[in-house]
């Protein structure tokens, strides 16, 4: 069934966000899970930190035959670097989309701030922010992202919790095929040159007309990348076994692709 997928999600949303991508992408026959990180989703009111949200995401991979390609939007994307690192043996690849900020920067500038003022109000913000995916996103993406409830209340935590991960050691230290993609309109592109240096193999893929949500915005796009990313491991590691080698650290480099890139 070839190369397994798992879809990690951002802050405050849940697994549903990935409704688009798991519908196409296991309707192509491949292996899809999208767990819900500790706070979020069917799990909401459990305490996250990095670690347990990291023991998530491997949990999903074993769930889909023991090694897989990550995939991860915002923060999904900082949780599936920390995850690849800690078991680069069981990541064939990495697609970390919507994360080249440094977290402590990206998030004490577009998150804290915000997350502090929302907490005043009755519901934490909840109704502001399902009026904001509304106007924000087609009517189907609004309902993936709002299909598994907002975890509000757990933003002030992951925030703290993530706002000083060294994210770039984590990405330099895991050796397999990383792309890291955007939406051209993103805010959080602004490091995106210093996180393909970091990449032992790199790919920058810009997605046109297309924020931070870009799985959402682009889904088609997206699903295409994600497919086409799934078939560059599943290809190179059958080379090797032809050729008798085992898949090892690649030689570093890194590549600008426009959308779609393999």
């Amino acid at each position: 069934m070839g190369t397994g997928i798992v879809l990690v999600h951002g802050l405050r949303v849940s697994s549903t966000m990935w409704r688009p991508q798991v519908e196409a992408l296991r309707g192509q026959g491949r292996r899809v899970a999208a767990p819900d990180l500790p706070g979020h989703g069917s799990r909401r009111g459990e305490p996250f930190t990095l670690g347990s949200a990291v023991d998530a995401v491997l949990e999903a991979v074993d769930g889909v035959g023991g090694r897989a390609l990550l995939v991860g939007l915002s923060l999904g994307g900082f949780v599936s670097i920390a995850a690849a690192a800690a078991g680069p043996d069981r990541v064939r690849g990495l697609v970390a989309a919507s994360c080249t900020a440094r977290p402590a920067q990206a998030l004490a500038q577009v998150y804290r701030i915000p997350a502090a003022l929302l907490e005043v109000l009755p519901d934490k913000g909840a109704s502001v922010n399902e009026r904001f995916h509304r106007l924000r996103l087609p009517g189907e993406g609004a309902e993936a992202v709002l299909g598994g409830g907002l975890a509000m209340e757990a933003a002030r935590s992951v925030i703290d919790e993530i706002a000083d991960m060294d994210v770039l050691g984590p990405l330099g230290a895991y050796p397999g095929p990383v792309w890291l993609v955007n939406g051209a309109r993103d805010h959080f592109r602004i490091h995106e040159k210093r996180f393909l240096d970091a990449c032992a193999e790199g790919r920058l893929v810009n997605v046109p007309r297309a924020g931070h949500m870009v799985s959402l915005d682009q889904p088609e796009n997206f699903t295409r990348l994600v497919g086409d990313a799934a078939d560059v491991v599943e290809l190179r590691e059958l080379r090797a076994a032809a050729r008798g080698e085992v898949e090892g650290p690649p030689v570093r480099r890194a590549s600008v692709e426009g959308p779609g890139g393999g």
